[in-house]
């Protein structure tokens, strides 16, 4: 969704560009998104293995049935119930919820507790902060050596959680449930790519950590260019710490919510992006710069490529004379003097007239910064 050039602002998230990289609730997340106004480029970066058909799961499932666990994580209630719902189509429902059922079950969080609970099943205990981490320290406490573990992992392995349960002398078998791999069609994500290392996106949206690490490998020799843009002004945003790990690993600063879910990461996004914008008096009106358009006056006005390359440069020294080689090269395409001249043309007609900009002869142009602004 798109607002009219002239439109007064849709809502908060107006002007800005943000991608969506998650296959599941996609369409929902981007809604809510475009609800706020926001420009959505939806590119799904993996793909969810149908459970049903998932061999890995089928195998885990039997072994997991074998090693007759004391202790079972439930780390989602999307998996959890996945889980069960799957081994209902292979005839071991009963099998696994008997072997469940002797189990310790441990929840990590309200949603596999609720889970936990519709199964006719009783956690022994959920992690009030919803993490791994808090559930491996009281594990660790209470001592597991000899123990026997199952692990529903969620998206992806979670080597260290895993390898430290096995460090402190437990048998763990480790429950694939919802593994993903690369979408069959590349195509959307190589497009974000290409927006992301143009400066065309504002804002990366991340659900799980497979959709980073699939979004990097996607990327190939791209992948460095992209993680200096999150570094500079592309925001990550992400719906929780496992999901944000390989970012903070690589140096990026990113954004979560305060608690894992869908609502608080676009919360988050729209509290945290208009921060993000410049704000500026110029010719007597306040200029707020976002992503693809400028609030003038609260009135959002969107702005070509060329016509925003031209604000960015102007603002990043605002009163100070930019010259013409120095605002060809903030061009999509570079070009010339006369393709400055053209792009600045444009940008003073959508500001609404010449006051905002003015020509210094053979030297640039310059924004007219109302003084004490």
């Amino acid at each position: 969704m798109e607002p009219d050039q002239n439109a007064d602002v849709a809502g908060p998230l107006a002007g800005f560009t943000v991608a969506v990289t998650a296959e599941r609730r996609r369409e929902e997340l981007a809604a809510l998104l475009e609800r706020r106004g926001a420009r959505v480029v939806v590119a799904p970066a993996i793909t969810i293995v149908p459970l049903g058909d998932d061999q890995a799961l089928h195998a885990a499932t039997e072994a997991c049935v074998g090693l007759a666990p004391d202790i079972v994580v439930a780390t989602t209630g999307i998996g959890f119930r996945g889980w069960l719902e799957a081994a209902e189509g292979w005839g071991m429902g009963d099998t696994l919820r008997a072997a469940l059922g002797r189990a310790r079950l441990i929840a990590r969080g309200a949603k596999p507790c609720g889970a936990i609970r519709a199964a006719d099943l009783t956690e022994e205990w959920s992690a009030a902060t919803e993490s791994s981490e808090e559930i491996l320290e009281r594990l660790l406490a209470q001592g597991i050596a000899g123990r026997r573990i199952a692990v529903q992992l969620h998206g992806g392995p979670q080597a260290e959680f895993t390898g430290a349960l096995r460090a402190a002398g437990a048998a763990v078998v480790e429950v694939p449930v919802y593994r993903s791999a690369l979408p069959p069609d590349v195509a959307p994500v190589r497009r974000l790519v290409g927006q992301l290392t143009a400066g065309q996106i504002d804002a990366v949206t991340f659900t799980s950590a497979p959709a980073v690490q699939a979004l990097l490998e996607i990327a190939g020799p791209d992948g460095s260019e992209v993680l200096d843009r999150f570094r500079g002004g592309t925001m990550a945003a992400c719906v929780g710490p496992v999901t944000a790990a390989a970012l903070v690993a690589q140096d990026v600063p990113v954004v979560t919510p305060h608690r894992s879910r869908l609502g608080a990461l676009v919360k988050v996004v729209t509290d945290e992006l208009p921060r993000r914008a410049r704000r500026l008096s110029v010719g007597g009106d306040q200029l707020e710069i976002r992503g693809h358009a400028v609030l003038i006056d609260g009135r959002l006005q969107t702005l070509a490529p060329a016509a925003m390359a031209m604000l960015g440069s102007l603002a990043d020294r605002p009163g100070a004379v930019v010259s013409k080689e120095k605002l060809a090269e903030a061009l999509p395409r570079g070009t010339d003097a006369h393709a400055v001249d053209v792009a600045i043309a444009r940008l003073r007609t959508a500001l609404g007239g010449g006051g905002h900009i003015e020509t210094v002869i053979k030297r640039g142009y310059r924004l007219r910064v109302d003084e004490g602004a």
